[in-house]
């Protein structure tokens, strides 16, 4: 009796974690972080995507057909850094799924900030070592935070997100259920959360350079607070 007792308190936990780590608000502040890592490396490290990995392929592909090779690389090694972000994420979310004391998507957040606050501190001269990193911390968020309001989705791009956003639009209006409706808004919400990260990651780093990327930490740390707030009530 005590065993299913405690299996079911377990189940309770994990539900609740489910729970705040897909709530619109804690996906809000994701985005914004997200669009301001795009926004920033592309305007302070080099015209460099650190999320959009199609447009990061895209110039490497025509850079390597061009036969410019050191160009070519600069493309490469964030897609590489990308791929290994997802990868170290699974492995944490592996290995820490069950841990008691913080949730582990807790963990990776907590991770990306200590990343991201070591760009601020690279010189210019080293874009490619930062570029790395923020492809690296994108990725682990990307993998991690895959749900708003019981829905798939991405935190660091567009595409996906304006994909599925039409597309429940346009269900709702052929079948009017209030859930397709509030589907779309979900998506176009964290879409619009996106842009404006972006907007304010690419006019700040304009201004102020390779330190803008503190504020994606600060957006982040948001987000972990959220999730503790949520996990404690």
């Amino acid at each position: 009796m005590a065993e299913k007792k405690a299996t079911s308190e377990h189940h309770l936990r994990l539900t609740s974690q489910e729970h705040y780590s897909d709530a619109f608000l804690t996906s809000a502040f994701l985005a914004l972080s997200g669009g301001l890592q795009d926004a920033y490396t592309y305007n302070t490290r080099d015209e460099v995507f650190s999320n959009a990995q199609t447009g990061n392929v895209v110039l490497m592909s025509q850079h390597l057909m061009l036969g410019e090779w050191s160009d070519c690389v600069r493309y490469l090694v964030p897609v590489l850094a990308f791929a290994l972000g997802v990868f170290i994420a699974e492995r944490i979310s592996h290995r820490y799924k069950y841990a008691q004391k913080i949730h582990w998507r807790q963990l990776i957040l907590a991770l990306e900030i200590g990343i991201l606050f070591i760009v601020g501190f690279i010189p210019q001269q080293f874009n490619m070592a930062a570029t790395v990193l923020v492809s690296l911390a994108c990725a682990m968020q990307v993998q991690t935070f895959r749900k708003v309001g019981g829905f798939s989705y991405a935190s660091t791009m567009c595409i996906g997100n304006l994909r599925s956003g039409t597309d429940a639009l346009s269900v709702y209006f052929r079948e009017h259920k209030p859930g397709q409706l509030r589907q779309a808004m979900y998506y176009f919400g964290v879409i619009l959360m996106f842009a404006i990260g972006a907007g304010i990651g690419g006019n700040l780093s304009v201004w102020y350079g390779i330190r803008v990327i503190w504020v994606s930490c600060i957006l982040l740390a948001v987000s972990y607070l959220l999730m503790e707030m949520d996990k404690w009530k």
